[in-house]
């Protein structure tokens, strides 16, 4: 249901706010450069895309919403967001949301996945370092994102905070509309063990991101 709304409001949004972008492009003019760029021989690139390349070309209604709306989505449609990136997230089938925050570490500090050259059937990382601050006693991280240092300690490791984690982790949109951070669960970039792994790394109180 709420994938419906959300496709609804963005019909609207086409149809109210023009077909203008940014230097005047229009929507079709855009998507078919990057479409392109993407799948066609060049220079760079003279094979063209691997062919499940393609299917990144193709935006679900989420990142429709958020792009039409250039994150800013409206309180309503903010609210369909979130609750449909919440129905999304699966959890652990024991019920137990923390894992092994050693390999959370790891995952952390891990950036193979989703890249042209990565070999097909290897683990993901999470390459969460690109963006947060985490352990502080590593000296390089990306400050696109806040720092998570302390962060379990910052909740009083408290259950329902382990949850939120999880979820946000799983799926990034069920805390924030558009968020710019991964759906790392939601669009299979690691498995559901991992992101319980990554979680213990934030939330468990052994972890050095905690001392």
């Amino acid at each position: 249901m709420n994938k419906i709304i959300i496709a609804s409001a963005l019909l609207a949004l086409v149809a109210t706010s023009g077909t203008a972008l940014a230097g005047g492009a229009s929507p079709e003019a855009v998507e078919k450069v990057v479409a392109s760029s993407w799948k066609d021989p060049n220079t760079k690139n003279p094979e063209g895309a691997k062919p499940d390349w393609a299917s990144r070309l193709v935006q679900d209604n989420l990142q429709k919403a958020c792009s039409q709306t250039r994150n800013q989505p409206t309180k309503d449609l903010a609210e369909e967001i979130v609750a449909d990136a919440k129905a999304s997230v699966k959890f652990p089938e024991d019920g137990k949301l923390l894992g092994d925050w050693k390999n959370g570490e790891k995952i952390a500090q891990d950036g193979r996945g989703q890249r042209y050259n990565d070999k097909v059937g290897e683990p993901s990382g999470g390459n969460c370092y690109a963006c947060h601050q985490i352990d502080k006693k590593e000296l390089a991280y990306g400050t696109i994102g806040p720092s998570l240092a302390e962060y379990g300690k910052l909740r009083d490791f408290k259950d329902d905070a382990v949850k939120a984690t999880y979820e946000k982790i799983y799926n990034s949109h069920s805390t924030i509309a558009c968020s710019n951070m991964p759906r790392f669960g939601a669009q299979g970039i690691l498995t559901i063990e991992q992101i319980k792994d990554v979680t213990a790394l934030l939330m468990d109180k052994e972890s050095p991101v905690n001392k």
